[in-house]
């Protein structure tokens, strides 16, 4: 059986792209095992999983000791540990993953997640961002087998390196009937964010759209470097009672309740490319609950929303005006039950079961070179 180790920087309990395309993996014979870190050393083991996971401490939680902890530990569980195929998540394993790799004489393949030195958080921090950068010049063009999230970031990565990365988009499972049964929708009306609580999100102006309304709610699902922020924000706005937190939630407890909310929310800003070309996990998980979506003018979540007709496309970071959208869609579209025939075709049309084939044939196609 050929066996696979995929590497991540985070805990792996909340990252639905790698459970995805690691289940997939599974079903179709492969041996895998995801390696991530322990937060702390009271961090329950993960389970229902149909593959095997590993966690381990690091030294240092953040900065660059964090990433050279990180890199070095990888390189030696790759010593450690036999494999046939090494997968690196993100450009933050990248380096590790490519040293350990080419010491064990193994086939690697990058999933690039997003435009790492892209990020909003290295906007403003030059030199950090410079390193990324290097990296990626030195790393990427060196990559043979890639796959990444949208059709904007394969392109940048065919343009500036010449490297070709299949596209896997971030779609969810398909849900039946029969997973809605039971599953009743909050009695106030509800606007839905699920992720990371980071900067340049739009999470804090979804909270400020909500003083304009007097029946809608927020739940914001997720942790994250600005979380506290976010949290003396509504308390300064006296909103303790319509926004609520519900901090991060497992992969298998988000169906309570993603399709409990009447609007999902995608709005993050245009800071940088990776936010420009972002494909979240959420958008789909929003339109697979069944729910309307508010998404930013960015080109890739707004090609969906307008192709689908399954919700608002947000030109103006306004309260007002993001407030504006959520009244529109509970006085019209939420009664109109065109729009929800146009959200059954989109979750038919955006699911995983149509989108894992890439997957499948690009470890098959790893697989055969593998096994020469």
């Amino acid at each position: 059986m050929i066996k696979i180790i995929s590497f991540v920087s985070n805990d792996i309990v909340t990252d639905n792209r790698v459970h995805k395309i690691s289940s997939t993996l599974v079903y179709n014979g492969y041996d895998v095992t995801v390696v991530g870190r322990k937060f702390s050393d009271k961090q329950d083991d993960i389970i229902n999983r149909n593959y095997k996971t590993h966690r381990f401490r690091l030294m240092f939680n953040k900065g660059p000791l964090f990433y050279l902890n990180l890199n070095l530990r990888i390189i030696q569980y790759l010593i450690r540990n036999k494999t046939n195929i090494v997968v690196s998540n993100d450009l933050d394993t990248l380096p590790g993953c490519f040293i350990g790799s080419s010491i064990r004489r193994r086939t690697l393949v990058f999933d690039s997640h997003e435009l790492f030195p892209e990020v909003p958080e290295l906007v403003h921090r030059p030199k950090i961002r410079g390193i990324w950068k290097f990296l990626e010049r030195y790393f990427v063009p060196k990559v043979k087998h890639g796959l990444t999230v949208c059709q904007s970031i394969a392109d940048y990565y065919q343009d500036k390196y010449n490297s070709e990365f299949e596209v896997v988009r971030n779609v969810g499972n398909f849900k039946f009937d029969d997973e809605f049964e039971g599953i009743h929708k909050s009695e106030e009306i509800t606007v839905l964010y699920q992720g990371a609580l980071n900067y340049g999100r739009g999470i804090e102006l979804a909270i400020e759209s909500i003083r304009f309304s007097d029946n809608v709610k927020l739940w914001i699902l997720g942790s994250g470097d600005i979380e506290n922020r976010l949290k003396s924000m509504v308390k300064k706005h006296d909103l303790e009672d319509r926004v609520e937190f519900f901090g991060r939630i497992p992969l298998e407890d988000l169906w309570n309740y993603t399709p409990r909310a009447h609007i999902g929310i995608s709005i993050e800003e245009n800071l940088g490319l990776n936010y420009r070309y972002a494909l979240p996990n959420k958008l789909f998980d929003y339109i697979q609950a069944r729910i309307p979506v508010i998404v930013s003018d960015l080109p890739e979540m707004e090609s969906i929303i307008k192709k689908y007709k399954i919700g608002k496309v947000l030109k103006e970071r306004t309260p007002e005006a993001l407030n504006s959208l959520i009244m529109e869609l509970i006085e019209n579209e939420l009664k109109n039950e065109s729009y929800f025939t146009n959200l059954e075709f989109a979750a038919r049309e955006l699911c995983w079961e149509r989108e894992e084939h890439k997957v499948i044939k690009l470890f098959n196609d790893v697989n055969r070179k593998v096994l020469v």
